[in-house]
């Protein structure tokens, strides 16, 4: 005769704690996905039905044309190839800026490596807005101004800190034996960083890659600081004009939200399992 398992009924305490966690999650998820819904709703109305109806009313008739508008009356596909050259570019430049000096502070013994990783990751506590000027200053005496370059530079220096911390957390973890046995065998510098440490480290890279495209793809402050050309406007920026002092095509607007949402959702989709695997891969060394 099979014995049934009956599982355990929890305890007070743990049922509160179940309960609790429940709520959070329900919370947040409610959180992140109202807004969601309700532009999605708004960019299919018109803008009469959107000024008079209810926030989440459905549309009359889906109206699909403010999206072919967002894209060519706006200009929107210029400003999304903006974005792409300047998040791809900015990405791989941080990318391998990043892992170099992460390598080198991971691998190496020398006086006053946590302190220079120390400085590293403390720009992550800096907030942005706080180095307008002397971003400006220095992109503007460099004559990048108003080019993809100067873009790309500032771009990539941000996220240097926390590509720098995600990427350091990775090769820790890696067991310097391989590393040894590869210089027994005449593996040079150059040859352990990029056959041994890079490959082994694609997790943490792909975390730093993702969430520094992230960056360059949303950010607004400044791309619309060092940026006043009309052909290299980045899409955030481009969003924005769709206001003027007379009047506001709001579901034009709100459709071309949702079109520059859309890469960031896919691109989390796709590498949520290495930026998972990446964010708590130094949290357990063995």
């Amino acid at each position: 005769m099979s014995e049934t398992r009956v599982r355990p009924a929890l305890h007070g305490r743990e049922l509160i704690l179940a309960v609790l966690r429940w709520i959070l999650i329900i919370f947040f998820a409610v959180y992140t996905l109202v807004p969601l819904v309700w532009l999605t709703l708004a960019s299919l109305k018109t803008n009469s039905e959107f000024l008079t109806s209810g926030p989440f009313a459905l549309p009359r008739i889906a109206q699909w044309q403010n999206y072919v508008n967002a894209l060519t009356v706006a200009g929107l596909g210029r400003m999304l190839l903006n974005s792409v050259i300047v998040g791809l570019s900015a990405t791989l430049v941080n990318v391998v800026v990043a892992s170099m000096g992460a390598y080198c502070i991971s691998r190496f013994r020398f006086n006053g490596r946590e302190k220079i990783f120390t400085l590293f990751t403390a720009g992550i506590l800096v907030p942005l807005n706080a180095l307008m000027v002397p971003y400006f200053v220095i992109i503007n005496k460099l004559g990048l101004y108003n080019t993809y370059g100067g873009m790309i530079l500032l771009y990539c220096a941000i996220g240097i800190p926390m590509s720098t911390f995600l990427i350091r957390g990775l090769m820790d973890s890696i067991p310097m034996d391989l590393e040894e046995a590869a210089y027994i065998d005449g593996c040079g510098f150059f040859g352990r960083f990029f056959h041994i440490i890079l490959p082994l480290s694609r997790t943490g890279i792909v975390t730093a890659a993702t969430f520094e495209f992230l960056t360059c793809w949303n950010e607004f402050v400044f791309a619309n600081l060092i940026v006043s050309s009309e052909k290299l406007r980045t899409i955030q920026v481009g969003i924005r004009y769709f206001t003027n002092q007379f009047s506001t095509d709001y579901v034009s607007m709100y459709a071309a939200i949702m079109i520059s949402i859309i890469p960031s959702i896919i691109g989390y989709i796709l590498f949520q399992e290495q930026i998972i695997a990446g964010m708590t891969s130094g949290a357990v060394k063995g």
